[in-house]
């Protein structure tokens, strides 16, 4: 079934914005990875609750990841840069793969996506994976589209790490 929906973006130029992004976490170019973030963003990896339900308020539940806005990107990224992250040394080499990149609804300059993901992340001559969902709102008025809201549902939620936001 095909969801014809006018937009600003094709789905081939929505993927390759996907791909770029996920690229760059890949390449650890972080500073220009965040500019696929608005200021206002939201960033949100929720947690699992006992009963097998997603948390559903990111300041009254915990979260495995919450930005509230791209300040906590840009801590989290100097952080990562300056090597002031114990948990991110040494460096994991990591692999992105995305699929199945949907359309879900577009209103006023905004679309919201939804696509699956797995990462491959190196470190400690041991290999993990993560893979997920992920629910995205792009911003497609300015001159490039921007991330508005991101919520990653990761799937695999028994780990033996510390999730950071270039796994996922």
């Amino acid at each position: 079934m095909t969801i014809a929906l006018e937009q600003s973006l094709s789905h081939a130029d929505i993927c390759a914005f996907l791909y770029r992004e996920a690229r760059l976490l890949d390449d650890r170019d972080f500073d220009a990875w965040l500019e696929c973030y608005a200021d206002n963003v939201e960033y949100w990896m929720p947690a699992w609750t006992d009963d097998d339900a997603l948390t559903t308020d990111p300041q009254r539940e915990i979260s495995l990841i919450y930005y509230a806005n791209r300040k906590g990107l840009e801590d989290r990224v100097y952080r990562l840069n300056t090597e002031r992250s114990s948990a991110s040394t040494p460096e994991a080499r990591t692999a992105h793969f995305i699929a199945n990149v949907e359309v879900l609804a577009v209103a006023d300059g905004a679309l919201d996506l939804r696509y699956n993901w797995h990462t491959l992340s190196h470190r400690y001559q041991q290999t993990a994976q993560f893979f997920g969902t992920t629910f995205l709102t792009l911003d497609t008025r300015g001159a490039e589209p921007k991330i508005l809201k991101k919520k990653i549902v990761l799937k695999d939620d028994y780990i033996h790490q510390v999730i950071d936001i270039y796994h996922v």
